[in-house]
């Protein structure tokens, strides 16, 4: 005879989801199909259309050297400005973990990364201007009473030099952001154990904080990766000639007169953006997700 205890167990009840609750996400989904998802549709669709319908003729066209020298360049700013941003951006996270937790200076560092992280555009580039351009009163200083010139060896501001010095001032507050959670979530008992154990200071970072910590940073620096490589704006406004990288390529395709059967160039060039950006973020989001089962 079966006991109580024998019965099976009921079905649990499946959580059921009513159309209220729903109807907050609606203006988020109206926002992201407006702003990434037709735009992406419009852009893999223009890529691949000509004046008689679908063809591969835009595509086919990134293979011109002008064009990839523009990727290769964009790939190199991104990757240089990434890597110095995460640098600096993850030794200025772990002097703040080392500070008093909910001190002052956490807070002040933190709140000026959020704001600091998202100052781009034509008022970053415009900063960087009226600081250390020709006529910067930075530059100015420096030459009329040290006798320091900042462009002697050329107008490297507005090339990618500058470019480079630009983003790395946003890519660095962005890494505090995105590397201070990782860094929280390394627990003080993991070095006491070390010590515990005879370990060293140089042992624990090797072998305990540094591989827990190495997804979280190498995420972080895809996402320093996909910010400077997706970023228009500050270079446009700071390069006035030539179109060195892939965003300001397709400004010139899109402006400028179209070559005859490649009103679509631009899209083209748009198109394998997305494809690098993608892949960069899907490997941003698988590290992200063992970052967070190693410290969740």
């Amino acid at each position: 005879m079966a006991t109580v205890s024998d019965r099976p167990d009921p079905p649990a009840a499946k959580p059921r989801v009513r159309a209220g609750s729903l109807l907050g996400t609606v203006p988020f989904l109206a926002y992201v199909a407006v702003f990434l998802i037709i735009p992406t549709l419009v852009v893999v669709v223009g890529a691949f259309a000509g004046d008689g319908g679908f063809t591969w003729s835009n595509v086919a066209a990134l293979g011109e050297g002008y064009i990839l020298d523009a990727f290769a360049r964009s790939v190199a700013l991104s990757a240089v400005t990434a890597a110095i941003g995460a640098v600096l951006g993850a030794v200025l996270a772990y002097a703040l973990v080392t500070a008093r937790p909910g001190g002052p200076l956490r807070r002040v560092v933190t709140a000026a990364s959020g704001v600091l992280a998202q100052f781009g555009g034509v008022t970053l580039a415009f900063a960087f201007i009226a600081t250390i351009g020709l006529s910067g009163f930075v530059t100015v200083f420096l030459r009329d009473h040290l006798g320091i010139d900042l462009y002697a060896g050329g107008v490297w501001l507005f090339e990618l030099p500058g470019l480079a010095l630009v983003y790395t001032y946003f890519q660095v507050p962005l890494m505090v952001i995105v590397f201070l959670p990782a860094l929280d979530g390394i627990r003080p008992q993991w070095r006491e154990a070390t010590e515990s154990l005879g370990g060293s200071t140089w042992q624990y970072w090797t072998r305990v904080a540094g591989p827990l910590l190495a997804p979280a940073f190498l995420g972080s620096a895809l996402l320093l990766f996909a910010n400077a490589f997706s970023a228009y704006a500050t270079a446009a406004a700071l390069v006035s000639q030539g179109n060195p990288i892939v965003p300001l390529q397709i400004r010139g395709a899109l402006t400028s007169e179209v070559v005859l059967g490649q009103q679509n160039l631009g899209k083209a060039m748009a198109l394998g953006m997305v494809v690098v950006v993608a892949v960069v973020m899907t490997g941003y989001t698988l590290l992200q997700r063992r970052t967070a089962r190693w410290l969740g």
